[in-house]
């Protein structure tokens, strides 16, 4: 049997998780190896690069003009789903997330894309559709990109955008008293590696779901946002640890106020982990207080792909917030920097 016909199903529907090892945001380094090696890496010394690697954010800003900034970001990953569309629309939302949690309007993207030869042609003209039209949604154009061969489906997408160097999002700036707001569920990496059809189906619509409007509403609050990063692979536990440790706050999580899809609780209670589970752990080890069981634990280390933004914000600005879809998840407080999740 040759390549392709073994990741067939009896119907001859092409499965994509089958074409590759690990998906999504799991596929990611551990946060601590990845710390090791940008630490190596020489700063940047232009003075008009306002984020690069001293520290590293969630996306490059580079300042043109006194009113605009370029943001600058890549994202690429092996498949999570089976369905070649879904696969480029979640990929494409990934990509495009960090522009938005740097506080950016999307403009440009272009396709990086690695395919096995035997991969049929439609499979990848579905992935590369699905990521246009989403590029599309979040204000942007697909305007080219590189393609190689691999054993394995990568993709992703280079990504630009703009944003005023005055209002730029970044994981630094949270203050005590402010409270913590996510804008999506937690439970992508649980859900799709055990889900049900119908809780897949809920957190793939989920993980299609772009940042912008969440953006666009935590711009609109201007100076009650203090902070903000998007949740992906190292879960809402390694993410919020970087933005307490940034700001020097400590962050408490309410695990009973945690939004998760369908399905996430029950299978982190019936033991199920991804591989980026333990490497989550050790990243927050030794910053972390854990008073909540062990389910919920895992929701908070669990790799998100495409997830929402989270941010610490002014308490005043929490009901426009939540109107909007956010919710409160905790708080910012003004012990040694941490995170407790209770």
């Amino acid at each position: 049997m040759n390549g392709e016909g073994a990741h067939r199903d009896a119907t001859g529907v092409i499965r994509l998780t089958e074409w590759t090892s690990c998906g999504g945001c799991a596929a990611k380094w551990g946060a601590s190896l990845l710390a090791d090696l940008v630490d190596g890496l020489p700063p940047g010394l232009d003075p008009s690069l306002l984020v690069g690697l001293a520290p590293f954010d969630d996306a490059a800003v580079y300042r043109l003009t006194d009113d605009l900034a370029l943001v600058s970001t890549t994202d690429f990953f092996p498949p999570l789903v089976d369905d070649p569309a879904d696969f480029g629309a979640i990929a494409a939302a990934n990509a495009c997330s960090d522009v938005f949690a740097m506080g950016g309007r999307v403009v440009l993207a272009v396709n990086i894309a690695a395919f096995p030869e035997d991969l049929p042609r439609r499979v990848i003209t579905e992935i590369f559709a699905a990521a246009s039209e989403v590029v599309a949604e979040a204000g942007g154009t697909v305007a080219g990109g590189h393609t190689i061969r691999n054993p394995e489906p990568v993709f992703g997408l280079a990504v630009q955008g703009i944003v005023d160097p005055r209002r730029v999002f970044r994981k630094a700036g949270a203050r005590p008293g402010d409270i913590a707001v996510l804008s999506k569920p937690l439970g992508t990496g649980l859900v799709t590696a055990a889900g049900t059809d119908t809780e897949k189906m809920g957190a793939i619509a989920g993980m299609r779901r772009i940042n912008r409007a969440a953006a666009e509403v935590l711009r609109s609050a201007g100076d009650a946002v203090h902070a903000v990063t998007d949740v992906t692979g190292y879960g809402l536990a390694g993410h919020g640890w970087e933005m307490a440790d940034r700001s020097s706050v400590h962050l408490t999580v309410d695990t009973t106020a945690l939004p998760a899809y369908d399905g996430a609780r029950r299978i982190a209670e019936a033991g199920t982990r991804t591989g980026g589970d333990p490497r989550n752990r050790s990243y927050v080890e030794g910053y972390i207080t854990v008073h909540a069981d062990e389910a919920s634990v895992a929701l908070c280390m669990d790799p998100q792909t495409s997830g929402g933004l989270l941010a610490a914000v002014d308490r005043a600005a929490v009901p426009a917030l939540v109107d909007a879809g956010f919710t409160v998840i905790g708080r910012f407080d003004a012990d040694p920097a941490g995170i407790t999740i209770e």
